[in-house]
């Protein structure tokens, strides 16, 4: 796995160690400050070098291209406030998208190694997690090209973690805006500040390639920004769950990737 991994720096397989335990510590930390932690250069460049360009192929030629419309929730069913109130504005995403069962080699290696779940997990602090047993949504590579992106959104998952494999020349920026909402005020006034862009707190992480990226999005609005110019931002997101087997019903896969397992 050093082969693919950048294990000096980032001692996943040692994490009893004293250096382990100072990377697990410093994670839960910046997770408790900013929401996120990221491990510059986890993924080694020449890997990604050798990857990318077969990818790039895939993602003009085998990609699902889901474009939609959509309010910050993700959620047409928001009771709580009229239809036309303006934290319910509706905006647009563009992705390309490559499946689990189209992606192999150093990213599922990578995905499925034990010790990046097991290490994930102490910084969550959970038990266990486990990567998905669906063949399709446990592991995506998503393009975005000039002028697509996605848009201001809440997770519905605890975390998401991603590596990014190739930033744009310009654009492409990972914006948030922390602990917009909590679990006891909705704050849909300052949505709507944010959706007219009108917040001035809004945060901008710009990644390279090789960097993983854990974030925590239920609460904290977030967006990426298009790419301008001729390279498309290319990231791949690892799903991970606290139990074992977990599969996206038939609905999610054909709404996610325009098809389904069965």
């Amino acid at each position: 796995m050093n082969k693919l991994v950048n294990l000096e720096n980032y001692p996943l397989d040692r994490l009893d160690s004293p250096a382990g335990q100072r990377l697990v510590a410093q994670c839960i930390d910046d997770l408790e400050c900013k929401g996120m932690f990221t491990l510059k250069g986890f993924m080694r460049r020449e890997v990604i070098d050798e990857i990318l360009p077969g990818l790039l192929e895939k993602l003009k030629r085998e990609s699902f291209t889901h474009a939609r419309e959509h309010n910050i929730y993700f959620n047409n069913d928001i009771k709580d406030i009229p239809a036309d109130h303006p934290a319910l504005t509706r905006v647009e995403t563009i992705n390309h998208t490559l499946c689990g069962d189209q992606i192999a080699g150093p990213l599922r290696q990578i995905y499925e190694w034990p010790a990046l779940a097991a290490f994930l997990a102490q910084v969550m602090q959970k038990p266990n997690l486990y990567p998905m047993d669906d063949p399709l949504a446990c592991a995506n590579v998503m393009g975005y090209y000039e002028g697509e992106g996605l848009n201001w959104h809440f997770d519905r998952s605890e975390f998401t973690t991603t590596l990014l494999l190739q930033a744009p020349r310009k654009g492409g920026d990972f914006q948030y805006l922390q602990a917009l909402r909590s679990d006891l005020d909705p704050n849909y006034d300052g949505i709507a500040r944010l959706l007219r862009g009108e917040d001035s707190e809004v945060s901008t992480l710009q990644l390279g390639a090789g960097d993983l990226n854990v974030f925590k999005g239920v609460n904290t609005a977030h967006r990426v920004t298009p790419p301008v110019g001729d390279l498309a931002r290319v990231v791949t997101v690892f799903t991970y769950y606290e139990t074992p087997g977990r599969m996206f019903s038939d609905e999610e896969n054909l709404g996610f990737y325009g098809r389904t397992n069965s």
